[in-house]
């Protein structure tokens, strides 16, 4: 089997999420998250665009409910030793089987919890469960179970992190190496991604974002190429990616001369990420590491330029996010522990004068002052 953590890993795994199970009093759990499986038994696939179902009761007993596609991957990637296959047939419902299945557990009446808020269950498939469930069990919400534990890093998994973040640092040189007037936006991106592959590292959970010019000021992937100009600006953000663990990072490059507004929403976006990284640390909450972000930006007048989240947990993640929970906002009272792995990015947007400036690195969490993983330290980039 092709398994990136020894078996007791995997072990320690599944005993905290019985240990949350009897917690909440769960008779049996319903995976549907490509990430909860992969964390829990290592399997491996995007098959997670179809119907799967990863079936795990409170006494560790765990079965697969996939299609034939995957009963190849599951066995070769997973340590799941029971696996089901729905056949693909015209109007055939799969939630159909899952409800057999359950019946073959011995689950009628059970407390289940289910995770709905995953890519991996359609609106659909959720209403079809929902069909067949509804008086076969008690369903509860237990969309947070593995996501919070996922989110608290093993010594192993830091490991993997760390690999991820030398490939990170590996591809920003690639990529901002290259850049200067005249090069294509579409040589930069290939040097960058082609980095983390050649190096033995994954595809990420999102494609790298990639815009000069007025696309700078854009926080998401678009389609279409252009080639820099003589004075530019260029905002990236990319990840290195090993066994799916990523290590992301964020910046805007000036080409040619700066101006004296890049250097000021520079300046703004550097002290804000001083203070995020000085709150990042445990007995803080990540609503107030939000908060120290939005007063060093509002305290600098850029309250019309700041978004409205300034960073997020980051795994062992699947298309079409690397984004994991908890995430950097106002109000969020979810915990900062120690070996969390937690990326936080300043982004400052000014429309009126056209002007990008971005910022982030990916940091571990400890019992004191966060450790950043990227080599890369955070600085004014022009070429």
């Amino acid at each position: 089997m092709a398994l990136h953590f020894a078996r007791d890993e995997y072990e320690a795994r599944m005993a905290r999420v019985q240990a949350d199970m009897a917690e909440r009093k769960l008779d049996a759990l319903l995976l549907f998250s490509q990430e909860s499986m992969y964390w829990l038994t290592g399997y491996d696939t995007f098959g997670f665009v179809f119907f799967q179902c990863l079936v795990v009761k409170r006494d560790g007993r765990m079965s697969l409910i996939t299609r034939s596609a995957d009963l190849r991957q599951a066995r070769h990637t997973s340590i799941i030793e029971e696996i089901l296959v729905w056949t693909d047939r015209a109007g055939v419902d799969p939630t159909r089987a899952l409800k057999d299945h359950l019946f073959e557990l011995d689950l009628l009446g059970a407390h289940i919890g289910v995770e709905l808020d995953t890519h991996g269950l359609t609106a659909r498939n959720g209403q079809r469960l929902d069909d067949q469930l509804r008086r076969f069990g008690t369903l509860h919400d237990a969309s947070d179970l593995v996501p919070a534990l996922r989110a608290i890093k093993s010594p192993a998994e830091i490991a993997i992190v760390r690999e991820a973040a030398r490939l990170g640092d590996a591809a920003w040189r690639a990529g901002v190496d290259m850049a200067a007037p005249g090069v294509d936006e579409g040589a930069i991106l290939a040097a960058m991604q082609g980095s983390v592959l050649a190096g033995g590292g994954d595809y990420p959970g999102n494609e790298f974002v990639i815009g000069s010019g007025e696309d700078a000021l854009l926080c998401r992937y678009k389609s279409g190429r252009r080639a820099l100009s003589a004075d530019d600006q260029m905002t990236i953000e990319i990840a290195g990616v090993w066994r799916h663990y990523h290590a992301a990072m964020m910046d805007t490059v000036v080409i040619g001369t700066p101006r004296p507004r890049q250097h000021e929403l520079f300046d703004a976006a550097e002290a804000a990420l001083a203070r995020v990284v000085a709150a990042m640390r445990p007995g803080n909450t990540f609503g107030e590491v939000f908060e120290a972000h939005a007063q060093e930006l509002n305290d600098r007048d850029m309250q019309a330029h700041k978004l409205n989240a300034c960073g997020y947990s980051l795994g062992a993640t699947f298309t079409p996010s690397w984004m994991d929970p908890p995430m950097f906002y106002s109000g969020n009272e979810a915990a900062v522990e120690p070996n969390m792995v937690l990326f936080a990015h300043m982004i400052l947007m000014d429309s009126e004068s056209r002007t990008a400036m971005t910022l982030g690195r990916t940091y571990l969490t400890t019992d004191a002052d966060a450790e950043p993983l990227s080599a890369i330290a955070p600085a004014f980039v022009a070429r």
